[in-house]
């Protein structure tokens, strides 16, 4: 059987009912749950962070180790050298030892240098890597604050909010499927989570904007769907108690 415009608006309205109870117990968390995602990206991101230094400090190391074995072999080079240089058998052989040396000194100095710029970096990232680990701990202790606040708020309304999403289940199917349809699309572009309002003290129980006389006749006989033409909220009555 066909249910009449008077049917389907109280039935939307009742769904408004239990959505803005619903609502109530989530403006209760307030902005807990958001704070606890951010702070839960930002914890990830310091880990990220922590972990891409180590990365990079474990590349260096090996530069270090690189560097620090190359001169060696550059100084066993130059003991090498230093014995021929005792049997060289011309000056042309002695200079062409000496310039080898030369040669590996260098090679001794450069390996010197890049291994104290790499360990100036691996001390800066190790300074990088405190500074990060102490914001993480932060992070962390706020993110155990605010965790333990929001599981107390949620299990205050937890069983009261199960209660009335079950209620909202059910009431959703009673509800002409196109009307839902623009009752959920309305609400969720509202601010104040409301998509069907009633007429109080001759306004608008969404926007306040002024309901003309003979509009707010034809929201009482409820013969047709009517929205509000400034917001575009559904109107189901007009509220006789408010005059």
């Amino acid at each position: 059987m066909e249910l009449t415009v008077a049917q389907k608006l109280d039935l939307l309205l009742k769904l408004q009912e239990i959505d803005s109870q619903l609502d109530d117990i989530k403006k209760i968390r307030g902005d807990l749950p958001e704070e606890v995602r951010d702070l839960e990206d930002d914890i990830a991101g310091f880990e990220t962070r922590i972990g891409k230094f180590n990365s990079e400090i474990s590349a260096l190391d090996d530069e270090i180790s690189r560097y620090k074995a190359a001169k060696k072999d550059a100084e066993k080079l130059i003991a090498r050298y230093k014995e021929q240089q005792m049997n060289v058998r011309n000056n042309r052989e002695y200079d062409a030892i000496t310039k080898e040396m030369e040669l590996q000194s260098l090679e001794i100095e450069l390996a010197e240098k890049k291994s104290r710029e790499a360990d100036y970096k691996v001390k800066a990232k190790k300074e990088e890597i405190a500074a990060t680990d102490a914001l993480l701990k932060e992070r962390r202790e706020d993110l155990k604050a605010k965790k333990q606040e929001l599981d107390v708020i949620t299990s205050e309304s937890h069983e009261d909010e199960k209660k009335l999403l079950e209620k909202r289940d059910l009431q959703a199917t009673k509800v002409e499927d196109r009307l839902y349809k623009s009752y959920t699309k309305i609400r969720n572009n509202s601010g104040n989570g409301l998509g069907v309002v009633t007429v109080r003290r001759g306004a608008c129980g969404g926007c306040f904007n002024v309901v003309p006389p003979q509009r707010q006749a034809d929201i009482r006989e409820k013969k047709k769907i009517i929205v509000c033409e400034h917001c575009g909220r559904i109107f189901a009555d007009v509220d006789t108690e408010y005059k």
